[in-house]
């Protein structure tokens, strides 16, 4: 089918989407789970072919790591899916009503963004994810996986499209493109498409942001840091350290550099690096960090580079502030994590911090829609509108404004007589 007709189609049937009942998408939702878990070995098939092919293309190990849909992560995927039937529906809750006058009053009612756009790399998983959380959010969808995972995407947005139809939802709610060009054409419909999310590196993520004027939400980078503080256990710190940079290093949560306060360098760097070393992690470090351990130099780039891959830069702080001011200048606003005793100075830290997650004491691998409680995510977010940090339902949802009156006038609210407005908060709710 032509992109702009699939656009267009997808489009009519947001209008359906938004207005669906909790219980049918809940069924649809449901569905969905039954029919991953009933095709499983078709999944795991289609993805095995998918592998095969990318280890002929010696696809990046990194892209081969998210590559894989094994049965664990059909599990996990349909997992997702059913804490995403526990959320409360989003749509149509009232965020704020007002009385302007007596029998006129003003709602503000969420609602469903429209058509939303994702282009993804690599990841089977996601298009699970987006299109379970679209739906649940009352929002069309049209996607667009990598080449690499063709026929694993093919199976899956076939089963997903056709169990969601099944259970009460309109026809063409999801539809899957395949070309590179049908990306390119895609870019062009901002009349038929809201909103797009792009999931990738960042080359993929800047070409799409400079070749569309449709809304873009997503994050370029994930160079995220952990720093230890003067005050931090260093048992934690560098258990943190561990698990932020290997417990799954392709990942853009996953840490690229970590800050010691040079207070803790002498005794924590021999520590964390024999640690880091057994994980097989390749370490970079500023001069301070050789000349009390035996690593490669860090360069300029490296403090500029989302690694995605067993290795990470370390860099001596004299003070707070310094770390601050490193994250702020090297990060990319995704995800920023302190090690310290002090709660004054992780506040101060959070408070700082230009990022979209800050966390205090744990690992930067929560920055994560599921872990966060919001069923999934569609994509990680480093705006500074409308959604940021790992977006789920409620970053997929926009809102309208509902004014009910009885014959109101705009002519009696002007002039030397007018009427004066109420502006009175109320605590209706609109149905």
């Amino acid at each position: 089918m032509d992109i702009k007709e699939m656009a267009k189609q997808c489009k009519a049937a947001g209008i359906f989407m938004s207005a669906l009942s909790s219980d049918i998408k809940n069924a649809a939702l449901k569905n969905i789970i039954k029919a991953l878990e009933d095709n499983m070995d078709r999944i795991i098939e289609a993805n095995t072919t998918d592998l095969e092919q990318a280890q002929k293309d010696k696809l990046e190990l990194p892209l081969m790591k998210r590559l894989g849909f094994d049965r664990a992560k059909v599990i996990e995927a349909c997992e997702g899916i059913a804490s995403l039937i526990k959320l409360p529906d989003p749509v149509g809750r009232t965020l704020s009503a007002t009385e302007l006058d007596k029998g006129l009053n003003l709602f503000k009612v969420s609602r469903p963004i429209g058509v939303i756009g994702v282009i993804f790399e690599s990841r089977p998983d996601a298009l699970v994810q987006i299109a379970a959380l679209c739906l649940k959010s009352g929002n069309a969808v049209l996607l667009k996986g990598g080449s690499e995972a063709f026929f694993t995407n093919q199976i899956l947005a076939e089963i997903i499209s056709k169990a969601g139809v099944e259970a009460g939802l309109p026809q063409r709610w999801l539809g899957l493109l395949e070309t590179r060009s049908d990306v390119d054409q895609m870019l062009k419909l901002e009349k038929s498409i809201d909103l797009i999310i792009p999931r990738g590196s960042n080359e993929f993520v800047r070409y799409i942001m400079d070749n569309t004027v449709i809304p873009v939400l997503g994050h370029a980078d994930g160079i995220c840091h952990l720093y230890i503080d003067r005050e931090a256990d260093l048992k934690m710190a560098i258990d943190l350290s561990l698990d932020s940079k290997c417990q799954y290093v392709a990942v853009c949560n996953a840490i690229e550099t970590i800050l010691v306060h040079e207070v803790l360098a002498q005794d924590i760097l021999p520590l964390l690096k024999s640690k880091l070393e057994d994980q097989g992690v390749k370490i970079f470090g500023c001069e301070k960090t050789r000349a009390i351990i035996d690593v490669d130099a860090a360069t300029e780039k490296d403090w500029q580079t989302e690694y995605l891959d067993f290795m990470v830069s370390i860099k001596i702080v004299p003070c707070l502030d310094d770390a601050l001011a490193h994250i702020n200048q090297y990060g990319s606003g995704h995800t920023d994590v302190i090690v310290t005793k002090d709660k004054k100075r992780a506040v101060y830290f959070m408070d700082h911090a230009d990022t979209a997650d800050a966390f205090w004491n744990c690992s930067s691998r929560f920055a994560d829609g599921f872990r966060f409680g919001l069923g999934a995510e569609v994509g990680i977010s480093t705006n500074k509108i409308h959604a940021r940090g790992p977006v789920g339902l409620e970053g997929l949802m926009i809102y309208q404004w509902r004014l009910m009156g009885d014959g109101h006038m705009v002519k009696d609210y002007t002039g030397l007589t007018a009427k004066s407005f109420s502006h009175k908060p109320l605590t209706d709710k609109f149905n």
